[in-house]
């Protein structure tokens, strides 16, 4: 059952902008699933679904996680991708980088840069708007945020 409830839940991503666990929880009640908010939060997390920015609804859940390689520069154009459309400010200060995304994209940026991989991040923690980001040096906090700016 959950399996088949799980591909249920990539079907409707796929097909509509789904932005919000409620959402998604009424689709699958629809199609005959019995769920609740917190296994629908749960599936969400084992299918590592992220958040991205929709022009349509504002940010979508989306697969992005799937079609992530560390070596493939088209993954890294996604993942940049994600982060032009939801940062809306970045700077540092020390080896502490700060960065404020669209309301609700937080999670999906830092994502991103944790799959990006950078040279020198040592973590990242998100809220709902705002990352903070550890790095070993202020040189890697300085290049991560050039390389936000000019990407």
């Amino acid at each position: 059952m959950k399996q088949k409830r799980q591909m249920a839940i990539l079907d409707f991503i796929e097909k509509e902008e789904i932005s919000t666990q409620e959402e998604l929880t009424l689709k699958l009640k629809n199609a005959g699933f019995k769920v609740t908010q917190a296994t629908v939060s749960r599936d969400i997390k084992e299918l590592k679904l992220i958040k991205v920015h929709s022009d349509k609804k504002g940010n979508k859940y989306s697969r992005v996680a799937s079609e992530i390689s560390k070596n493939s520069s088209e993954s890294s154009m996604k993942l940049f991708t994600i982060i032009n459309e939801a940062v809306s400010s970045v700077d540092y200060a020390n080896n502490i980088v700060i960065i404020r995304t669209i309301q609700g994209m937080a999670q999906g940026v830092a994502f991103a840069i944790d799959n990006l991989h950078q040279d020198g991040v040592m973590g990242t923690i998100a809220g709902d708007d705002t990352i903070i980001i550890v790095t070993k040096t202020e040189e890697h906090a300085r290049k991560l945020v050039y390389k936000i700016n000019n990407k």
